[in-house]
């Protein structure tokens, strides 16, 4: 009896032990796969921070370097989103943060050094251009040889081109437009705009308009109607013309300008737009090889002097119409010059600087369009008084070869804009 007893108790303590047991192997069982699932979600948690640190280095922080650039470049952004709200995706985002802030430091201080330089640069160069200028001046009123002088002409108007294009490169470093200019005539202006691009010949002036800029705006204005000038002429065809109009406003004047040219997209015009209105800053490293830098230098113009450019409309071409905006505080009136009293038959007459968007009246032209005159004989001996027998009313009188020479001369220098030069210092800046 005692025997069976013992067997019963033996027998249940292998059923508690093997339930135990299987108590134990379950419980391992949970645990093993608990561990196995924890390991596999860190390891792919490694693999997705792994993947995403490489994204960064590889994808988003050279991407964000190029935008900084203005390279126009798209910044991707996290290849896992999900991270975004954890510890690691956040210490990601201030990486990024901190790139941009070094890189905008960075660019910032290559973009003044480089305005620095230039603008130093610039200033020499000016000085030279206008030694050059005086030079030319000096040489077509001393030349009386119409060869000679029709390549003075040539090589006058290729330096007013080198200054235009010295002037604006200065103004888009920080430096003023140059030397103040009495008050001008608009139509003066734009004469004076179009001597100084390459395709004057084809810029066509259809009206005549009596308002004035004020002084300190002259040069400004002068130099914004060239950039836009010389954009019209290089993107049409060389055998079209570029128009020029003036229209009144209640509050101001506009100056049209329409070209013929192959016009803008959408995403030009955009950027323009923003250039001209100065909602984009004009960073010298973003402007193109070669740098496109008349939009820019336009509108640091148009913010300084309290003028409006727009290019955002077509012409009626199907090219670009450029509307130069100018408010009543910019304008003024000029007194008209007083009349002329004819002279006697026996005093020569300077011929008067033609108007670039008119032929000219001379007797014939050269090939290239430049102004020829007759060459007169050297006199000998004193000229005897004309009288009216020897010098028919409508014929014009005989000049000597020096005063043709100089009106010839005055044709670049007439067609500049403003009458008059004030005092500036060794920069351009105007002085109190």
């Amino acid at each position: 009896m005692e025997q069976q007893v013992l067997m019963t108790i033996a027998l249940w303590c292998l059923v508690v032990g093997a339930l135990a047991l299987v108590v134990l192997l379950v419980r391992q069982q949970q645990i093993s796969t608990l561990l196995r699932a924890r390991n596999a979600a860190l390891e792919n948690d490694l693999r997705t921070r792994d993947e995403e640190a490489q994204h960064l280095v590889s994808a988003r922080l050279p991407a964000l370097v190029d935008a900084l650039s203005h390279m126009a470049a798209e910044v991707p952004g996290p290849l896992h989103p999900q991270l975004a709200n954890t510890q690691y995706g956040q210490n990601l985002q201030l990486v990024v943060s901190l790139v941009t802030e070094s890189v905008e430091k960075a660019m910032s201080r290559v973009d003044q050094s480089a305005r620095t330089t230039l603008k130093a640069m610039m200033r020499t160069v000016q000085s030279l251009a206008n030694e050059q200028q005086l030079a030319i001046s000096t040489m077509q009123d001393r030349h009386d040889d119409p060869d000679v002088l029709e390549d003075l002409l040539r090589i006058d108007h290729a330096n007013s081109q080198l200054g235009r294009r010295v002037q604006a490169t200065a103004v888009l470093c920080g430096s003023w437009p140059g030397q103040q200019r009495s008050a001008s005539s608009l139509t003066d202006i734009v004469r004076g705009a179009t001597s100084r691009i390459r395709d004057y010949r084809r810029v066509d002036v259809h009206a005549q308009i009596d308002n004035a800029v004020i002084s300190r705006a002259v040069e400004p204005v002068v130099l914004t109607l060239a950039e836009l000038l010389d954009n019209a002429a290089r993107h049409s065809q060389p055998n079209t013309s570029v128009e020029v109009n003036f229209r009144h406003a209640h509050n101001g004047t506009a100056i049209v300008i329409d070209d013929a040219g192959v016009g803008m997209n959408a995403e030009e015009i955009r950027r323009a737009a923003g250039l001209l209105a100065g909602r984009e800053v004009a960073d010298i490293n973003r402007l193109g090889d070669p740098p496109q830098i008349g939009f820019a230098v336009i509108g640091v113009l148009a913010a300084r002097y309290g003028f409006t450019v727009s290019v955002d409309t077509t012409s009626p071409f199907g090219g670009v119409r450029a509307v130069v905006f100018l408010p009543t505080a910019l304008l003024t009136r000029i007194a008209p010059p007083a009349p002329v009293r004819p002279e006697p038959a026996v005093t020569p007459t300077v011929p008067q600087a033609p108007s670039l968007s008119t032929p000219s009246h001379t007797p014939a032209s050269t090939a290239g369009g430049l102004p020829k005159r007759r060459r007169h004989a050297p006199r000998t001996g004193a000229r005897p008084p004309a009288t009216e027998q020897t010098l028919p009313p409508s014929t014009p009188s005989a000049r000597p070869a020096s005063e043709t020479a100089a009106g010839m001369g005055a044709w670049q220098r007439g067609t500049r804009s403003g009458r008059g030069t004030e005092s500036s210092d060794s920069e351009g800046n105007p002085q109190a």
